[in-house]
């Protein structure tokens, strides 16, 4: 596959938009207020259809998704639409995503209050990951489920309502938070200090190691890219142990609260200590086609640039709390891996892959889909990028490939008012 020509590669911002449908008439919408087992509050938009007994759950860790495409798409199906905030909307500097997980347990308790007979839960991107997460945990017994975060903090799952889905969809899954900033982290990143500092024979970005400019495929040695790898996971497990200490210091300054009441132990437990993780914009993969190939175009999630925007201020995990670290962009410390949770997916299950997909990759994709437990499981292929952009001129999008395959999937297993 040859890398993209001319303006279109010189332009750094990748573009999310896409054509949008029409939702059918009569859709109500509601805004719910929700009360976690933890005492949070969180929202909900149910888009609802007369007389609709199966409701289809799009959540994400970090991003808003009440406009997101495929709504339209999934109420054109005949099913209801319910989007699920989580506590840390478009800002993910202190997501736990076992504290999102009670979020989403909010939402799914609300759904069958509210008189649905069937849920399935739909992860896109991120909220594939986090969806897989959900469904792991819900179907253990409260007493095995996870109890603390991987900062060491309690995390009340045990207590709280999980009601298990009865179906899973998931439309371009990514390998999960941690481990995509595993394969996109720079490791030439000699001082976490200095944004600017560059260990050269780790550079992915210097012409000496293989890189060539946009618009051409650069082309990396097999030994730079073992150690490129190595590398990567040597500096994720440095950030790890900061994190490490750091949370441990606040978890003793709470406890010498809890026994003395000294105010500067409390002032010490809720001062924050923020990691900034500079240039994560750094898969070999963005400019070299010829690993994994797929359709994708040449470039990033952020941008046709990477070289470029991997030094920007746009990238995955840019400021976290310790806390945050461990439990989202930690490969190593985080639960939520994909991988890891799919051996807790059992409900019927669809997984739709996108072939111009600039996050999940066809290895990761076999990886992922392997993993799901589920009898009852297909998988697919649909062109399309990562964000549903069309890969040609007059193709259709991504989201609509993909709705067609999902309305086929739920409408030979569940009920919709159209059938």
């Amino acid at each position: 596959m040859s890398a993209p020509t001319g303006r279109a590669v010189d332009r750094l911002g990748a573009g999310r938009d896409v054509d949008r449908v029409q939702p059918p008439a009569g859709v109500t919408t509601s805004l719910h207020e929700l009360t976690t087992a933890d005492g949070a509050r969180v929202t909900g938009v149910l888009h609802a259809i007369g007389g609709s007994t199966t409701v289809v759950a799009l959540a994400h860790p970090r991003q808003m998704l009440a406009h997101h495409p495929m709504v339209a798409h999934l109420l054109q199906m005949g099913v209801s639409v319910w989007t699920q905030d989580t506590r840390s909307p478009n800002n993910d500097i202190n997501l736990v995503h076992e504290q999102a997980l009670l979020d989403l347990a909010a939402g799914q308790v609300r759904l069958r209050e509210l008189g649905f007979g069937t849920v399935l839960t739909f992860g896109h991107s991120g909220g594939g990951a986090l969806m897989a997460f959900y469904i792991e945990q819900a179907g253990l017994e409260p007493g095995s489920r996870i109890e603390v975060t991987p900062a060491g903090r309690p995390v009340p799952l045990a207590g709280a309502q999980l009601p298990v889905p009865d179906g899973a969809l998931f439309l371009a899954p990514h390998p999960g938070p941690g481990q995509l900033l595993l394969t996109c982290i720079d490791p030439s990143v000699g001082d976490e200090t200095d944004p600017l500092s560059v260990v050269p024979e780790l550079d992915m970005y210097d012409p000496g190691n293989g890189f060539v400019p946009a618009p051409d495929a650069s082309s990396y040695e097999p030994g730079f890219l073992r150690e490129y790898r190595a590398a990567q996971r040597r500096r994720v497990a440095r950030i790890d142990a900061a994190a490490r200490e750091w949370a441990a210091g606040a978890a003793g300054h709470r406890a010498r609260f809890a026994r003395t009441a000294d105010p500067r132990d409390r002032r010490a437990a809720l001062a924050p200590r923020i990691i900034t993780t500079y240039r994560t914009d750094a898969d070999p993969r963005f400019v070299d086609p010829s690993i994994d190939p797929n359709d994708r175009p040449y470039g990033s999630l952020f941008g046709r640039r990477p070289d470029l925007t991997n030094s920007g201020l746009v990238g995955f995990g840019r400021l976290t709390t310790p806390d945050a670290w461990l439990s989202t962009w930690s490969a190593f410390a985080g639960n939520a891996g994909f991988e890891r949770c799919a051996a807790g997916v059992h409900v019927p299950t669809a997984f739709v892959e996108l072939t111009g997909d600039q996050a999940a990759f066809p290895d990761d994709s076999d990886r992922m889909f392997a993993a799901i437990a589920a009898r009852d499981k297909t998988r697919h292929r649909v062109r399309g990028a990562h964000f549903g952009q069309p890969l040609a001129p007059g193709e259709p999008t991504g989201y609509a490939a993909a709705a067609e395959i999902i309305e086929t999937w739920v409408g030979e297993r569940f009920e919709t008012v159209r059938g």
